[in-house]
C-alpha cells in the first residue's frame, strides 16, 4: 500500500523538518528523510527535486506564519494609533513573534521552534536566498517605522531595524552561551522581559541623536 499523495508530502515534511532540527542541515540526507518518512527516493524528487527545495518549503512555510503574525500586530498597532503606531509598537511586532516562536519553555520542545533555530544559526544557501528576496513584509515595517519617526533619515531607519532583527536572532542563536555566561542570571525562560529588553535597545538606538552628534564632529576633523 502506498500512502495518498498529501499524506507522502505531509510525511516527508514532517520527517524532514524533525531530522533538521535534530542534527542540523549538513548532517542530514535524503536517505535518512526517506528513511524516517517511511517513503520512496523517488517521493521525495517527486514532491520537492531536490534538497534544497525541501529545506526552502519547510523553510518558507515557518516564515510565513511568523510573517503573517508581525503584520497583524502591526496593523493593530497602527489602527491603535490612528494611522500611526509608536516605535515601541512597531518594533514589538517586528521582533515579538520571532522570539516567541523560538524562546521559552513551551517552546523548547517544538520541532517548528528547533528547526527555525536551527534556521537561524547556520547558514544553508536556500534559507539565504529566501532571507535576501522575501523583503516586502520588512519594507512594511520600515514604512511605519518612517512614519512614527518622520524626523530619522531613511538610512536611520533601516539601520534601526537591521538592528532590532539582528538582536532578536542572536539572542535566539546564542541563548545558551548566554546562560553560561551569565551564570542563569539572564533568565531566557521570560520571553516577555527579552522582548521588553530587545525593544528598550532598539528604540534607544533610534530616538537617541546623539551617534549623529559625534559623527558630526568626527567629520568637521
Amino acid at each position: 500500500m502506498t500512502m495518498p499523495t498529501d499524506q507522502t508530502r505531509t510525511a516527508i515534511l514532517s520527517a524532514a523538518e524533525r531530522l533538521y532540527a535534530d542534527r542540523g542541515f549538513g548532517d542530514v540526507t535524503l536517505r535518512d528523510i526517506v528513511a524516517a518518512a517511511d517513503v520512496n527516493l523517488a517521493a521525495v524528487n517527486y514532491h520537492f527535486g531536490s534538497k534544497d527545495e525541501l529545506i526552502a518549503e519547510l523553510f518558507v512555510t515557518r516564515s510565513i506564519a511568523t510573517n503573517r503574525e508581525r503584520l497583524n500586530e502591526l496593523k493593530a498597532a497602527e489602527e491603535a494609533g490612528g494611522g500611526r503606531a509608536s516605535i515601541d509598537a512597531i518594533l514589538r511586532a517586528l521582533v515579538g513573534p520571532t522570539l516567541r516562536g523560538c524562546l521559552g519553555p513551551d517552546r523548547e520542545r517544538s520541532t517548528a521552534a528547533r528547526f527555525m533555530i536551527r534556521a537561524s544559526i547556520e547558514s544553508v544557501p536556500p534559507i539565504r536566498r529566501i532571507k535576501n528576496r522575501e523583503i516586502d513584509h520588512l519594507r512594511k515595517f520600515a514604512a511605519a517605522m518612517k512614519r512614527s519617526l518622520p524626523d530619522r533619515s531613511d538610512v536611520d531607519i533601516y539601520w534601526g531595524l537591521h538592528f532590532a532583527l539582528a538582536m532578536a536572532h542572536q539572542t535566539i542563536r546564542d541563548s545558551e552561551r548566554l546562560t553560561k555566561l551569565s551564570e542563569g542570571s539572564c533568565d531566557l525562560n521570560d520571553v516577555a522581559r527579552i522582548i521588553d529588553r530587545v525593544v528598550a535597545v532598539a528604540v534607544m538606538a533610534l530616538t537617541d541623536h546623539e551617534p549623529q552628534k559625534m559623527h558630526a564632529r568626527s567629520v568637521a576633523r
